[in-house]
């Protein structure tokens, strides 16, 4: 299977017609034990899709006719004790440090919240399916406003991490150096920003289109609800200082919207925090 070609991008950015109808869900089905699934990611050839049940957890997947669970799960825990309870995105590139954000919610009402970025040794945490020995940082992301969702992208000819809010409103795409990021304390640190964008409301991830320089927001129309994926050109929203969409499209499912990522260039994943028909296979005419 050949991920994100550059085909992919043609297909998609370049239809002045694309839609909702066009872009439609082919099949939904139940991934259990997820808790409520809060990303997928595809890495080499493998899909992980990730979720917040009684501890942090992500599961592999292959695709057959379907999403099969592969047997192989892994947890983010620290000597037995859950560490990254909420994950909220995987920023991994060959090279460069792997990030996984993590969302905590600090009072019962959800109003507060506290945004964590850990580098981790991915092979390593692959290998022992926890985060004992693999954890090699701790960086609190102050640089928020609300939540993070780390993502490599490409910009000016180098690999760094994006991320992005989640509110009803002031949100931002922000760019960070990965070395720098590692190092750090905190994300305010001197040198860590490189730079941001304001972005519309509810992005609960992100989604990196090599090639033609696309950012997709997965996001909802409303808060919790009504699926939304949006499509912009990152360097043009990084000198506009706001988002330039390149498409937008939305769909009509209830449920919130927590992640999506394309397989080839017919066939994408969508995942969401309910319990049953929790993932989506998206057919791309």
């Amino acid at each position: 299977m050949k991920f994100f070609s550059a085909f992919i991008c043609l297909l998609i950015l370049s239809s002045t017609s694309l839609n909702a109808q066009e872009m439609s869900i082919d099949q939904l089905q139940t991934l259990p034990e997820l808790g409520a699934a809060q990303g997928v990611s595809t890495i080499g050839d493998q899909i992980f899709i990730y979720g917040d049940r009684e501890v942090g957890m992500m599961r592999r997947y292959t695709l057959k006719d379907s999403l099969l669970y592969s047997g192989e799960e892994y947890q983010f825990t620290l000597e037995g004790k859950d560490l990254i309870n909420h994950p909220t995105g995987i920023a991994y590139t060959k090279g460069l440090p792997t990030f996984i954000g993590n969302s905590i919610r600090l009072n019962r009402e959800g109003t507060e919240w506290k945004a964590v970025i850990y580098a981790i040794d991915w092979e390593g945490f692959l290998k022992t399916k926890t985060l004992d020995g693999n954890l090699m940082a701790v960086i609190e992301d102050d640089a928020c406003i609300q939540g993070t969702r780390p993502e490599y992208v490409s910009y000016q000819g180098r690999m760094i991490v994006a991320t992005a809010d989640y509110g009803p409103s002031r949100n931002e795409v922000r760019l960070y150096d990965p070395e720098k990021l590692q190092k750090a304390k905190k994300t305010s640190e001197p040198g860590v920003l490189l730079g941001k964008f304001t972005c519309s409301p509810w992005v609960q991830n992100l989604h990196w289109i090599p090639g033609e320089g696309a950012l997709v927001l997965v996001q909802n129309q409303i808060e919790g609800r009504l699926w939304r994926l949006t499509f912009l050109d990152l360097e043009a929203s990084m000198k506009a200082g706001k988002e330039v969409v390149l498409k937008q499209i939305d769909f009509d499912n209830k449920d919130e919207l927590e992640g999506f990522c394309l397989l080839n260039p017919s066939l994408g994943i969508a995942v969401s925090s309910s319990k049953t028909q929790n993932a989506a296979l998206i057919k791309i005419p």
